[in-house]
């Protein structure tokens, strides 16, 4: 029989200690907290943190254009069949359309059911919704969306250097340099997370000073039904997905926990593109997948986003009084399915989309857009979060049905 003595207890309990303040996701749960305090009760120093946040997206930034670059190069020269590039492409784009479509269905069922737009709009905040009404007047140009689109550009120039890298003679020195380079990117990524609870505390500390927690009443049934929705989606439509290929939703979350808190805490989910991409591929999905879905999912797989979109129609309905037919609520799930496509551009976007679906439909008035100013921010971090839970899934399962996926590895950390 082993007796513990008391060294080798204080030993565990130093042990234990050590893995709690050595790890990210405490530091940037921490920070969360502190910037919800600081914005609560101090409103005007947490608006000042603005910046912490906004320098910690921007540096992430840096480093989103040469992974996705250097990811998909490697990956595509690495297969040796563009095949199979085409194959893959083709699944993601598809999985994408009917993921997104039951997400918007779902978001107008709730919407239908629990009718979160049945509330008095007289005590409701009414901002100003002009700047998006008038981009509403501009017919969507896919055009625009692409040169608007960072991460697109980037995809594209990958895989055309990709497909002529198979082609160089020198392609087999040509790759050693780029994997040198990549993992000094890499490299400088996992330094770059330790700044994340500053880029937390900043993004959450400036919402709650700006917008206060106080503006979260009169739109609670509102934001309880998207938080809802999004839950469902998450853990029935998704969770569903992943059990037919006998992976538990939860181990999943649990292994990208850092980057679900660091969304959370920046509102964006770009700010884990990088690891994200990172800690995919360590757990198994092949570099090619990961590069060829992943920044293409960020552009066409919003599921959170198409939950909000559809859910917001409805709610602006319902606040009007304005029926709609099951015609017509069809209609609406149509148009979101396209224009909710051009909802990844630039912040404010999603507003221009709405008001585009509400111009099209010709029976809800666009200026209930005014009401969903004050909680929208509040509800951004739900839909970058389930974006990010969509988008890691959709590489999950189209690694597995490529039979390119390697047994699970959850221990990983980018900090590591």
């Amino acid at each position: 029989m082993n007796i513990a003595t008391p060294n080798s207890s204080s030993k565990s309990k130093r042990s234990l200690f050590r893995t709690i303040v050595t790890n990210l996701t405490f530091w940037v749960l921490i920070a969360i907290i502190s910037g919800i305090l600081l914005g609560h009760f101090s409103p005007e120093n947490g608006v000042k943190m603005e910046f912490l946040g906004k320098k910690f997206i921007q540096l992430i930034s840096l480093f989103i254009g040469p992974i996705i670059f250097l990811t998909i190069v490697l990956g595509i020269s690495g297969m040796g069949n563009l095949k199979k590039v085409g194959r893959i492409g083709v699944k993601a784009l598809t999985y994408f359309e009917v993921v997104s479509t039951v997400a918007l269905a779902i978001g107008v069922a709730v919407a239908y059911i629990f009718k979160p737009g049945k509330i008095d709009k007289s005590g409701l905040t009414f901002g100003d919704a002009s700047q998006y009404t008038k981009g509403a007047s501009e017919h969507f140009s896919w055009l625009q969306f692409f040169l608007s689109n960072f991460t697109l550009q980037v995809l594209l120039a990958a895989i055309i250097c990709g497909i002529a890298l198979n082609f160089y003679q020198k392609r087999e020195q040509t790759i050693l340099v780029l994997e040198r380079f990549s993992k000094v990117v890499f490299f400088g990524l996992k330094y770059v997370m330790y700044l994340a609870p500053i880029g937390a505390f900043g993004g959450m500390a400036y919402t709650i000073g700006k917008f206060g927690l106080a503006t979260l009443i009169p739109l609670g049934k509102l934001m309880l039904c998207v938080y809802l929705t999004m839950a469902l989606f998450v853990f029935l439509v998704l969770g569903s997905i992943l059990r037919y290929y006998k992976i538990n939703i939860l181990s999943i979350l649990k292994y990208i926990k850092e980057e679900l808190l660091l969304v959370l805490g920046t509102s964006s989910s770009e700010a884990a593109l990088p690891s994200i991409m990172v800690k995919l591929e360590r757990m198994g999905c092949s570099k090619s997948v990961v590069g060829l879905v992943i920044p293409t999912g960020y552009s066409f797989n919003l599921d959170g986003t198409s939950i909000y979109l559809s859910m917001s129609v409805l709610f602006i309905a319902q606040l009007y009084d304005v029926h709609l037919t099951f015609f017509e609520i069809m209609t609406v799930i149509g148009i979101l399915m396209i224009t909710s496509k051009g909802a990844a551009g630039v912040t404010g976007s999603g507003f221009i989309v709405l008001a585009s679906t509400l111009t099209a439909l010709h029976k809800i008035p666009v200026e209930g857009l005014a009401f969903l100013l004050g909680v929208d921010k509040f509800m951004s971090e739900a839909r970058a979060i389930t974006n990010l839970i969509g988008n890691t899934v959709a590489t999950i399962i189209i690694s597995k049905t490529e039979r390119d996926f390697t047994e699970l590895d959850l221990s990983y950390k980018v900090t590591e």
